[in-house]
């Protein structure tokens, strides 16, 4: 009888072990995948700043799209259910993480005409909203979505149009809207009741803010949009929507051209990454907003919070430090320039622990200071634009702002495509004193990804104009250093830190924290537009957790 040979007996065992770890770790990943909380998901998510595109960002993963894909239609979406904030007539922020961890951000925000109006910045508003033609940046949102749909679509370009034509087409009851809630204040119902959304019957019915029962309609849009799908968006930047488009902008008095439009570029960069500490932050570089936050997150990691921080007099010693890193940022806006025009003024020293070494040296425990101390030249503060976080069952993240700047872009709409464009240029106002043909102005936009050593994904950003950084800030430190679980991390009432260095109170903000700060020197503000809103989705041990915003009555959608 042939003996067994001892090299084929170990392999043999070795087999059987693998067989058996490869056994054990599939029922411990399924045991897991079956410890996920209720409410959250195990594939993937999308969260929009409203139920309706959350679930068509939804409904294309489920089709076999990619997070791109459900990034795009959300947004299409958005544009119609929230038209306030953006639509095809402004741009986007966009960072991107691919499956193996490479981060992208593509940028394809508005920029400065070949052509504009002298001395522009004289006619910079004192007021909240700049009006008028002379504000309207080249759109660059349809390239954008061109250019990220070539790279990491799956489903058809006509497909992600679809439930938006159809939206856009049959209406929506405004009563169902977060727009009802704005038309109804002051500030709104006077600027549409002044412009073309209104005297177009666009907002308005009978000259009249709409109103409960009645129906939200954008059929030339739906038009446009149809077109689009089928023509790709070269019919938008060099067809006859186009041409269109740029007639009634100059009808308007604007000064775009056809050629702004056909020379429009989408601009692809490799992401900032800031290390917070188990964490890596991936941030888009400035004109973008980013370099801000993270100078503010780095400080703060400086100060090493955990929950305890939320207790007695410790939270009003944390929320001290945080007003302080706010007033700092505050102070270092100007540095916020197009770093593809100013080669030299690339906001680097934000994010570079020796700058913010130095900075934390200049907070004191038990004090403030004025304006000067900290380099604050007061600018305009700014409310508007959306956000969009989406994660595919392959691991791809995207992060997307859009916007078309202030509420309605600055209320100025092309009859013949139905397209509100945007009044982005007024980002220059109170922050440069030139403005340059090309140019991206200044901006808040801020999407982000963070992950951690251990696999954590959080997909992240914001909306809200001059308030975006403040309520990222505020949601990723409450969550990650505080303790909070993702939802009630958004949901805390935020402290604000205006271009004047005044500190302003959300409704529900701590009174005792308040009072304890004003104590402290810190001047409180009159900011009564608290339009933070910040979407997130994140994955952790196989489990996905999507929380949008309830303060625009948004909901996340997932599977």
């Amino acid at each position: 009888m042939a003996k067994c040979k001892p090299w084929l007996l170990c392999c043999f065992v070795v087999v059987c072990l693998t067989c058996v770890v490869s056994l054990v770790c599939v029922w411990v990943a399924l045991l897991e995948a079956g410890r996920c909380s209720s409410g959250s998901f195990r594939r993937a998510a999308v969260s929009a700043d409203s139920h309706l595109c959350s679930d068509i960002g939804r409904t294309m993963l489920q089709q076999g799209g990619s997070a791109v894909d459900g990034a795009i239609a959300a947004l299409l979406c958005t544009s119609v259910v929230n038209p306030q904030s953006m639509g095809i007539g402004g741009g986007s922020i966009v960072t991107i993480r691919n499956k193996t961890g490479g981060v992208q951000v593509y940028n394809f925000r508005e920029t400065v005409p070949r052509s504009f109006k002298p001395n522009l910045l004289n006619d910079c508003s004192k007021h909240r909203i700049n009006i008028g033609s002379q504000w309207i940046g080249v759109p660059g949102e349809l390239r954008g979505y061109e250019a990220i749909h070539k790279r990491y679509g799956k489903l058809p370009w006509a497909k992600l149009f679809e439930p938006t034509v159809k939206l856009a087409r049959a209406g929506l009851p405004v009563s169902d809207l977060y727009l009802a809630r704005l038309l109804n204040h002051t500030l709104v119902k006077g600027l549409v009741e002044n412009s073309p959304l209104c005297s177009l019957q666009i907002l308005c019915k009978n000259k009249t803010i709409l109103s409960k029962g009645d129906i939200l309609k954008f059929t030339k849009l739906a038009d446009t949009m149809e077109t689009i799908a089928e023509q790709g968006a070269d019919a938008f930047y060099m067809g006859k929507i186009g041409h269109d488009l740029i007639q009634d902008i100059q009808a308007a008095g604007g000064t775009l051209k056809m050629e702004d439009l056909k020379s429009f570029q989408v601009r692809e960069q490799d992401a900032w990454t800031v290390p917070l500490g188990d964490f890596q932050m991936h941030l888009p570089p400035p004109p973008a907003g980013g370099a801000l936050l993270g100078f503010i997150l780095k400080l703060m990691k400086e100060f090493s919070f955990t929950p305890n921080s939320l207790d007695g007099d410790h939270k009003i010693q944390m929320y001290h430090h945080f007003i302080e890193a706010l007033k700092f940022a505050n102070g270092q806006k100007n540095t916020i320039r197009d770093s593809f025009l100013h080669k030299g003024q690339s906001a680097h020293h934000l994010i570079d622990s020796s700058f913010i070494s130095r900075i934390k040296k200049m907070i004191s425990s038990n004090c403030t200071h004025d304006n000067h101390y900290y380099n604050v030249t007061p600018s305009p503060d700014h409310v508007g634009t959306t956000h969009v976080s989406v994660l595919d069952e392959d691991g791809l993240a995207v992060s997307a702002t859009s916007t078309i700047n202030q509420i309605f872009g600055g209320a100025i709409y092309s009859p013949q495509t139905g397209v509100i464009l945007n009044n982005e240029l007024s980002d220059f106002c109170g922050r440069t004193d030139t403005v340059s043909a090309g140019e991206q102005p200044p901006s808040s936009m801020t999407p982000v990804i963070l992950e951690s050593k251990s696999g954590e994904l959080l997909v992240i950003g914001g909306s809200g104009g001059s308030l975006i950084p403040t309520a990222m800030a505020s949601s990723i430190i409450h969550h990650l250093w505080l303790g909070m679980n993702l939802e009630d991390a958004i949901a805390a009432p935020i402290v604000f830190v205006d271009s004047k260095n005044n500190v302003n109170f959300e409704l529900g903000f701590d009174k005792s924290v308040k009072n304890g700060l004003l104590g402290l020197g810190h001047k409180e503000g009159d900011w009564k537009f608290f339009l933070n809103v910040v979407s997130a989705v994140k994955k952790e041990k196989g489990c996905i957790v999507a929380e949008s915003d309830k303060r625009k009555m948004g909901v996340a959608s997932g599977y």
